[in-house]
């Protein structure tokens, strides 16, 4: 279950497994709609009388990307063919084309005839209902449409275009699709199929012994035929080389944002980090959301994706790409949620990247009582990002044009969504979506998000309304201490539930109450929030080889071992790095930042090969669980690396003369 290659430009995505097979492509959303679905785009070659695709076990397959770029590079060797593959595929940066070259390299001393075949595996618009797969005699190329979705294929060798094609009905009756008629290296030339269909095209040509010849094979995808036909034509006239070149160009430019200055990190981490920031920029949609994974595998699992801009995950993942410098690519998040705040101030569970509201497992009715269904982080963390961005970049006006619609409207709704008896926010959903009552992690994030609101009054003189957003905010900070930190075992709760008409302390230990210095209610090296820190640190941590820092406590979420004392739970990406800034934003010395810095070293050590992170991972074997990649795991990579560089800075420049031991 993962995702080992990601291309995109904000419009489209596709995702490649470590076959290099196509898995999912998304459009005309990044994540909506996914016209492939998770099933098998099958790559293979056909050389001299044998044939191999690319998930036979005899290939020998080295994932990557093209240094600082979204243009994949695979090298694939087969020794029985004698046949080395380069593979780069990448999508245009501003057009909905996908593009790749394979060069094919003879590795024996005769010359070999060879023949390279894509397979379709589409369902468009979600279903394989009503496909129609058909050759296009005008410009010699292969589609497939329904409605308005239409994927043009072509490409080109030394000898010419299209070799051989055919289209055929597949995963009905006895008939699997013409990628089985593929594998004696000829193609029937079937000229149309509809309904649950595939299709299949190749390429020859000949390469001499120790030399190489290059393939290149394109995908336009438009709204109608007109369209596609025409970026079939600006491929071909452009040169899929060149345009390749081209996209490997505009994100090496894309990078430079970020610097070169990267304190004492090690090349691995660096390469990480970057890589970090160009797979989160493959998860946001240029209209505003931020996906959360789309890596459809997952279905199998949940009968749902992760194909959701949740606010929260929007919120902090856009928080870190603005700490990073790049506050044009997370401005149409803001916007976003401007545009789909409920009536009543607050933002829903989930919502689809066009903007509708997504699936929720949140009831609006228990056992006869009425609660709304929302998980109020999601509300706060958006107003704390959006004010975080303005402190860094101080672009005016993003805000001003939110102010009224979103942040009075959504600051409006936290005042008043209040516990008066305990001076905390009402009960919702924690940030995991698994359990209803009053969560210090949320209550620090309403603090952050009203503090921020607070700001942004006082910039554009509405001091009535700070004065109220300041009250409410120190309130909840009171609030937080007089009824979540637990003095017998000396650390915050994890929140509040209501339990026979009495609030009741949850003090299961909880990876999230990091929110307590991160959204600014208390400083990092306030003694409670340390010894906080420290009891996470200590009895979520994994003790296996894999280490890492588990959610909480007995975390059944893909529960792999059943010994709670060793492994608490699977370790996450981001709870492992939580705790790592809390290190770093406590360090006093060079030498406290030693730890952080093996972290961020271990943690681009479970990076899948290509280097795309997971959620969570096995705590014995280190292989990944659940999506990959998870957008929220590049992104928390990215927020820890700024804060190590940054904090490192400070420290060097406030003991210039300190030597590291």
């Amino acid at each position: 279950m993962a995702r080992h290659l990601v291309i995109g430009n904000g419009k489209m995505l596709v995702n490649l497994d470590n076959n290099c097979f196509i898995r999912d492509v998304y459009f005309p959303f990044v994540g909506q709609l996914n016209h492939v679905g998770g099933h098998l785009c099958r790559f293979g070659v056909w050389c001299d009388g044998e044939f191999a695709w690319l998930d036979d076990p005899e290939w020998s397959i080295e994932l990557g990307y093209v240094e600082d770029s979204l243009v994949t590079n695979v090298i694939a060797r087969h020794a029985r063919l004698g046949l080395e593959l380069q593979l780069n595929d990448g999508i245009h940066q501003r057009e909905y084309i996908y593009l790749k070259r394979v060069v094919v390299r003879n590795l024996g001393d005769k010359e070999k005839d060879v023949r390279v075949f894509f397979h379709h595996d589409l369902m468009i618009d979600g279903n394989e209902v009503g496909d129609t797969a058909a050759f296009y005699p005008g410009n010699r190329t292969l589609f497939h449409y329904k409605r308005s979705s239409y994927f043009m294929f072509n490409g080109k060798t030394d000898q010419g275009g299209i070799y051989q094609f055919s289209t055929g009905v597949k995963r009905f009756h006895s008939a699997e699709g013409t990628w089985r008629d593929a594998e004696d290296g000829e193609l029937m030339g079937n000229a149309i199929a509809q309904g649950s269909v595939d299709s299949t095209i190749s390429f020859r040509t000949q390469v001499p012994p120790g030399n190489e010849r290059t393939i290149y094979y394109w995908m336009s995808v438009g709204v109608d035929i007109e369209e596609v036909k025409r970026l079939d034509q600006y491929v071909q006239e452009s040169h899929p080389e060149k345009l390749l070149s081209r996209i490997v160009i505009y994100w090496n430019h894309w990078l430079t944002r970020v610097g070169e200055h990267f304190a004492d990190l090690p090349a691995n981490v660096i390469r990480q980090f970057k890589h970090s920031l160009l797979i989160v920029r493959t998860q946001i949609d240029e209209r505003g959301a931020i996906l959360a994974a789309n890596d459809t595998d997952i279905v199998q699992y949940n009968r749902d994706h992760y194909s959701y801009m949740w606010p929260r995950d929007g919120a902090l993942i856009a928080d870190a790409m603005s700490l990073a410098g790049y506050h044009g690519t997370i401005a149409p998040f803001f916007h976003f949620c401007g545009r789909n705040l409920s009536p009543e101030g607050y933002l829903h569970h989930k919502y689809n990247p066009d903007g509708t509201v997504g699936s929720s497992w949140h009831p609006y009715v228990v056992q006869g009582v009425t609660r709304l269904p929302i998980q109020e982080d999601e509300t706060a963390l958006v107003l704390y990002a959006l004010w975080k961005d303005y402190a860094r970049h101080g672009e005016i006006e993003l805000p001003q044009a939110l102010y009224s619609t979103l942040v009075r409207k959504a600051s409006a709704f936290l005042c008043e969504y209040m516990e008066p008896e305990l001076g905390l926010p009402r009960p919702s959903y924690d940030l995991w979506e698994e359990r209803y009552g009053i969560w210090t992690y949320t209550v620090a994030s309403v603090y952050g998000g009203l503090m921020a609101a607070a700001y942004f009054a006082d910039l554009f003189g509405d001091y009535d309304r700070s004065d109220q957003y300041r009250i409410v905010a120190e309130q909840i900070k009171q609030g937080i201490i007089t009824h979540l930190w637990d003095e017998q075992s000396g650390r915050y709760a994890r929140g509040l539930t209501l339990q026979d008409g009495r609030w009741v302390k949850d003090m299961t230990v909880e990876s999230s109450m990091f929110g307590l210095f991160e959204f600014g209610v208390f400083p990092a090296d306030d003694s409670k929030v340390t010894r906080t820190m420290n009891a996470i640190s200590e009895k979520l941590r994994v003790h296996t080889e894999v280490g890492g820092i588990a959610r909480y406590t007995n975390d059944y979420y893909f529960q792999q071992s059943g010994d709670i004392e060793r492994v608490p739970g699977n370790p996450w990406i981001i709870c492992t790095l939580w705790v790592a800034n809390f290190q770093i934003e406590t360090a006093k010395s060079l030498e406290d930042l030693d730890e952080p810095r093996r972290t961020l070293d271990k943690v681009e050590s479970f990076a899948l090969e290509g280097g795309n992170l997971p959620e969570q991972l096995h705590p014995d074997t280190g292989s990944p669980i659940s999506v990959a990649p998870l957008t929220w795991s590049h992104a928390t990579y990215v927020q820890t690396v700024c804060k190590y560089v940054r904090k490192h800075e400070q420290l060097v420049s406030s003991s210039p003369s300190t030597v590291r031991k």
